[in-house]
């Protein structure tokens, strides 16, 4: 696996972002965002998350196995005063100069929206993506689902208005929305070898963290988006066409054997990531689109 320790830093790039630390390398001639683990320094008690790293690189494969372009990723290791740690490493999709602008910078354009740009209100963000002149509406609104619906599988816990949002193309003067960023916070990244043992042996663990948690961090009425009854409710349309759009395009036969592939993993960490992502599918995904394959609006 690569070792990033002895490429050259770029000093002119930074990137912020809560979890964990970020380094600007060139690596075979290409700019890449180097990413760390994040850990307890500095943050609350049992804010760290071991596999953030890992979980970056594989929920960032399995949106480019959907068809939803997606950030490259590779994982290699860093060394730092004799430490060496897993890093995944992100290539940077500004690298031909396009520039990134987050929905949070985009939700402040808007000027007769009465949500800030980090309100993550449901409405709010649709009535956004109505409103906004960047992109076109349906286009957008497209996207949006798409990658909830993805999320939902995944079980993303952050997809905030500060990591998802647009391109703008300086060569072209146009704007296309940026390749899906920041999937850290899928995969239950705080768990540990314990907890991944105690999910695949207790199948009422293991649907704790299916039905229960992790939610989105989307918000509908000022509670956090549970994601199973949302999907069960089939209340928006755009949100239900996502599902007959996605839930086809998630082969688990691929996945399984792409996982087996991944460096780094143990057995059990393995077995963990397929047996999760397999009963997500299998829980909450599939009752869904068969739902609305059998009742169709």
């Amino acid at each position: 696996m690569p070792d990033f320790t002895n490429c050259k830093r770029l000093p002119g790039y930074a990137y912020n972002g809560a979890n964990g630390k970020k380094l600007a390398i060139e690596y075979h001639g290409e700019r890449y965002v180097l990413k760390f683990p994040a850990s307890d320094l500095g943050n609350p008690p049992g804010c760290s998350q071991p596999n953030s790293c890992i979980n970056e690189h594989i929920a960032s494969t399995i949106f480019n196995m959907a068809g939803i372009s997606a950030q490259e990723t590779l994982l290699g290791t860093y060394t730092v005063e004799g430490n060496t740690e897993i890093v995944c490493a992100c290539k940077d999709f500004t690298w031909n100069g396009s520039r990134l602008f987050d929905f949070c910078s985009i939700r402040n354009t808007v000027l007769d929206s009465p949500h800030s740009g980090t309100d993550t209100e449901l409405e709010g963000i649709l009535d956004t993506i109505r409103k906004q002149q960047y992109v076109a509406p349906e286009e957008l609104l497209r996207y949006f689902w798409d990658i909830f619906v993805m999320d939902a599988f995944l079980g993303n816990f952050d997809r905030h208005n500060g990591n998802w949002g647009f391109l703008y193309h300086d060569d072209t003067q146009s704007i296309t929305p940026a390749p899906v960023y920041d999937c850290g916070s899928c995969l239950l990244p705080q768990a540990d070898e314990q907890v991944m043992r105690m999910v695949l042996e207790n199948p009422e663990e293991l649907d704790a963290r299916v039905y229960r948690f992790p939610t989105s961090s989307i918000k509908q009425a000022g509670r956090k988006i549970n994601y199973y009854d949302f999907l069960m409710a089939a209340a928006n349309p755009d949100c239900n066409a996502a599902v007959i759009r996605m839930v086809p395009r998630l082969h688990m036969d691929a996945i399984r054997a792409w996982i087996n592939g991944v460096p780094f993993l143990n057995e059990l960490q393995r077995r963990f990531y397929q047996k999760y992502l397999a009963t997500r599918l299998e829980k909450i995904l599939m009752p869904a689109y068969l739902q609305l394959a059998e009742h169709p609006s």
